[in-house]
Protein backbone atom coordinates (compact mmCIF):
# COMPACT_ATOMS: atom_id res chain seq x y z
CA UNK A 1 0.00 0.00 0.00
CA UNK A 2 1.10 3.62 -0.60
CA UNK A 3 0.60 6.45 1.54
CA UNK A 4 1.66 9.86 0.80
CA UNK A 5 1.36 13.42 2.78
CA UNK A 6 0.87 16.24 0.77
CA UNK A 7 1.64 19.47 1.40
CA UNK A 8 2.21 22.92 -0.51
CA UNK A 9 4.57 26.15 -0.32
CA UNK A 10 1.94 27.85 1.12
CA UNK A 11 -1.80 28.37 1.65
CA UNK A 12 -4.17 28.72 -1.32
CA UNK A 13 -1.76 26.54 -3.75
CA UNK A 14 -3.85 23.85 -4.55
CA UNK A 15 -3.02 21.36 -2.28
CA UNK A 16 -6.79 20.13 -2.06
CA UNK A 17 -7.34 19.89 -5.57
CA UNK A 18 -4.37 17.68 -6.13
CA UNK A 19 -5.17 15.54 -3.41
CA UNK A 20 -8.26 15.00 -5.15
CA UNK A 21 -6.63 13.78 -7.95
CA UNK A 22 -4.22 11.75 -6.02
CA UNK A 23 -6.94 9.93 -3.97
CA UNK A 24 -9.11 9.49 -7.42
CA UNK A 25 -5.32 8.14 -9.41
CA UNK A 26 -5.06 5.56 -6.21
CA UNK A 27 -8.29 4.64 -5.65
CA UNK A 28 -6.86 5.93 -1.93
CA UNK A 29 -8.40 6.78 1.57
CA UNK A 30 -8.45 10.52 2.43
CA UNK A 31 -7.36 12.18 6.19
CA UNK A 32 -7.02 15.90 6.52
CA UNK A 33 -5.39 15.62 10.19
CA UNK A 34 -6.23 19.35 11.24
CA UNK A 35 -8.63 21.50 9.48
CA UNK A 36 -9.17 25.02 10.45
CA UNK A 37 -12.13 27.24 9.28
CA UNK A 38 -14.76 25.95 6.65
CA UNK A 39 -16.88 24.22 8.81
CA UNK A 40 -19.55 23.73 6.62
CA UNK A 41 -17.94 22.91 3.72
CA UNK A 42 -14.15 20.17 4.19
CA UNK A 43 -11.17 20.18 2.77
CA UNK A 44 -12.94 16.31 3.48
CA UNK A 45 -16.02 17.29 1.97
CA UNK A 46 -14.53 18.94 -0.77
CA UNK A 47 -12.31 15.85 -1.98
CA UNK A 48 -15.16 13.55 -0.87
CA UNK A 49 -17.36 15.58 -3.95
CA UNK A 50 -14.66 15.53 -6.65
CA UNK A 51 -13.76 11.82 -6.07
CA UNK A 52 -16.13 8.96 -8.69
CA UNK A 53 -14.55 5.86 -6.91
CA UNK A 54 -16.13 3.53 -5.39
CA UNK A 55 -13.29 2.40 -3.01
CA UNK A 56 -11.95 5.58 -1.16
CA UNK A 57 -12.75 6.13 2.20
CA UNK A 58 -13.06 9.62 4.29
CA UNK A 59 -11.84 9.87 7.96
CA UNK A 60 -12.83 11.84 10.26
CA UNK A 61 -9.96 14.96 11.32
CA UNK A 62 -8.28 14.45 14.24
CA UNK A 63 -9.10 18.21 15.01
CA UNK A 64 -11.89 20.53 13.43
CA UNK A 65 -11.28 23.74 14.39
CA UNK A 66 -13.96 26.92 14.06
CA UNK A 67 -11.28 29.46 13.05
CA UNK A 68 -9.82 30.13 9.77
CA UNK A 69 -6.20 30.61 11.00
CA UNK A 70 -2.63 29.04 11.73
CA UNK A 71 -3.55 25.54 13.27
CA UNK A 72 -2.43 27.23 16.83
CA UNK A 73 -4.12 30.03 16.52
CA UNK A 74 -7.68 28.25 15.70
CA UNK A 75 -7.11 25.52 18.65
CA UNK A 76 -6.08 28.17 21.47
CA UNK A 77 -8.97 29.98 20.70
CA UNK A 78 -11.16 27.22 21.20
CA UNK A 79 -9.23 27.07 24.82
CA UNK A 80 -7.49 23.35 23.31
CA UNK A 81 -4.09 22.45 22.42
CA UNK A 82 -3.27 20.31 19.21
CA UNK A 83 -1.55 17.03 20.38
CA UNK A 84 0.46 15.89 17.89
CA UNK A 85 2.29 13.09 20.36
CA UNK A 86 0.04 9.80 19.80
CA UNK A 87 -1.52 11.02 16.35
CA UNK A 88 -1.55 8.48 14.16
CA UNK A 89 -2.41 7.11 10.58
CA UNK A 90 -5.86 5.90 10.46
CA UNK A 91 -6.66 2.25 9.88
CA UNK A 92 -6.74 1.27 6.89
CA UNK A 93 -5.50 -1.57 4.41
CA UNK A 94 -6.11 0.89 1.02
CA UNK A 95 -3.94 3.17 -0.36
CA UNK A 96 -3.35 6.76 1.76
CA UNK A 97 -3.67 10.39 1.02
CA UNK A 98 -3.06 12.58 3.90
CA UNK A 99 -3.07 15.97 3.13
CA UNK A 100 -1.65 18.95 5.76
CA UNK A 101 -3.14 22.29 6.54
CA UNK A 102 -0.84 25.52 5.26
CA UNK A 103 2.70 25.02 4.46
CA UNK A 104 5.42 23.19 6.62
CA UNK A 105 6.48 25.57 9.06
CA UNK A 106 3.12 26.25 10.22
CA UNK A 107 2.40 25.48 13.84
CA UNK A 108 0.34 23.26 15.73
CA UNK A 109 1.10 24.43 18.99
CA UNK A 110 3.86 26.37 20.42
CA UNK A 111 6.30 23.88 19.79
CA UNK A 112 5.48 21.91 17.15
CA UNK A 113 5.23 22.67 13.30
CA UNK A 114 3.41 20.85 10.62
CA UNK A 115 6.76 19.31 9.60
CA UNK A 116 6.88 17.70 13.19
CA UNK A 117 4.08 16.00 12.18
CA UNK A 118 5.39 15.02 8.83
CA UNK A 119 8.25 13.34 10.56
CA UNK A 120 6.19 11.55 12.88
CA UNK A 121 3.91 10.06 10.31
CA UNK A 122 6.96 8.71 8.40
CA UNK A 123 5.11 9.35 4.89
CA UNK A 124 7.09 10.29 1.66
CA UNK A 125 5.93 13.83 0.58
CA UNK A 126 4.28 15.05 -2.19
CA UNK A 127 4.88 18.89 -3.00
CA UNK A 128 2.60 20.99 -4.25
CA UNK A 129 4.34 24.35 -6.16
CA UNK A 130 1.70 27.03 -7.63
CA UNK A 131 3.59 30.15 -9.88
CA UNK A 132 3.53 33.59 -8.49
CA UNK A 133 6.28 35.99 -7.54
CA UNK A 134 8.27 34.63 -5.41
CA UNK A 135 7.28 31.12 -5.74
CA UNK A 136 11.31 29.71 -6.42
CA UNK A 137 11.69 30.71 -3.42
CA UNK A 138 9.44 29.59 -1.48
CA UNK A 139 9.67 26.43 -3.13
CA UNK A 140 13.47 25.89 -3.04
CA UNK A 141 13.30 26.75 0.98
CA UNK A 142 10.27 24.21 1.22
CA UNK A 143 12.72 21.61 -0.28
CA UNK A 144 15.38 22.13 1.57
CA UNK A 145 13.68 21.71 4.74
CA UNK A 146 12.19 19.03 3.51
CA UNK A 147 15.79 17.48 2.65
CA UNK A 148 17.60 18.50 6.45
CA UNK A 149 14.99 16.67 8.05
CA UNK A 150 16.08 13.73 5.90
CA UNK A 151 12.18 13.51 4.85
CA UNK A 152 11.55 11.57 0.76
CA UNK A 153 9.68 13.42 -1.65
CA UNK A 154 7.80 11.46 -3.85
CA UNK A 155 7.48 14.32 -6.73
CA UNK A 156 6.76 18.01 -7.01
CA UNK A 157 3.42 18.74 -8.68
CA UNK A 158 3.01 22.35 -10.51
CA UNK A 159 -0.29 23.88 -10.26
CA UNK A 160 -2.03 26.82 -12.13
CA UNK A 161 -1.20 28.84 -14.94
CA UNK A 162 2.35 27.67 -16.43
CA UNK A 163 5.62 29.36 -16.19
CA UNK A 164 8.26 27.21 -17.83
CA UNK A 165 11.13 29.21 -16.88
CA UNK A 166 10.44 28.87 -13.08
CA UNK A 167 9.68 25.20 -13.41
CA UNK A 168 12.20 24.04 -14.80
CA UNK A 169 15.35 25.97 -12.55
CA UNK A 170 13.35 24.38 -9.22
CA UNK A 171 13.40 21.25 -10.95
CA UNK A 172 16.74 21.32 -12.22
CA UNK A 173 18.42 23.17 -8.82
CA UNK A 174 16.17 20.36 -6.22
CA UNK A 175 16.54 17.32 -8.11
CA UNK A 176 12.73 16.91 -7.62
CA UNK A 177 10.92 13.83 -9.36
CA UNK A 178 8.23 16.04 -11.79
CA UNK A 179 4.71 14.71 -11.33
CA UNK A 180 2.19 15.78 -13.81
CA UNK A 181 0.86 19.27 -13.50
CA UNK A 182 -2.48 20.69 -12.62
CA UNK A 183 -3.14 23.53 -14.77
CA UNK A 184 -6.07 26.60 -14.42
CA UNK A 185 -9.57 25.16 -15.16
CA UNK A 186 -12.54 27.01 -15.91
CA UNK A 187 -14.01 24.41 -13.02
CA UNK A 188 -12.73 21.60 -10.67
CA UNK A 189 -15.46 18.65 -11.50
CA UNK A 190 -15.34 14.79 -10.66
CA UNK A 191 -14.96 14.66 -14.57
CA UNK A 192 -11.95 17.33 -14.70
CA UNK A 193 -10.34 15.19 -11.64
CA UNK A 194 -10.58 12.05 -13.60
CA UNK A 195 -9.29 13.01 -16.73
CA UNK A 196 -6.34 14.56 -14.28
CA UNK A 197 -6.37 11.25 -12.50
CA UNK A 198 -5.26 9.38 -15.55
CA UNK A 199 -1.83 11.12 -15.90
CA UNK A 200 -1.16 9.95 -12.68
CA UNK A 201 -1.88 6.20 -12.08
CA UNK A 202 1.19 5.41 -13.44
CA UNK A 203 3.42 7.06 -10.94
CA UNK A 204 3.30 5.41 -8.67
CA UNK A 205 3.88 1.97 -9.74
CA UNK A 206 6.97 0.52 -10.91
CA UNK A 207 6.31 2.31 -14.32
CA UNK A 208 7.23 6.07 -13.78
CA UNK A 209 4.94 8.07 -15.72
Amino acid sequence: MKSYFVTGIGTDVGKTVAAAILTEALQADYWKPVQAGGLDFTDTDMVQSLVSNPVSKFHPEAYCLKMAASPHRAAAAEGIEIKIQGMQLPETYNNLIVEGAGGLMVPLNKRYLMLDLVQQLGLEVILISRNYLGSINHTLLTAEVLRHRKIPVAGIIFNGEENTSSEDFIIKYTGLRRLPSIRQEADFCKETIAAYAKQFEGCFSDVRC
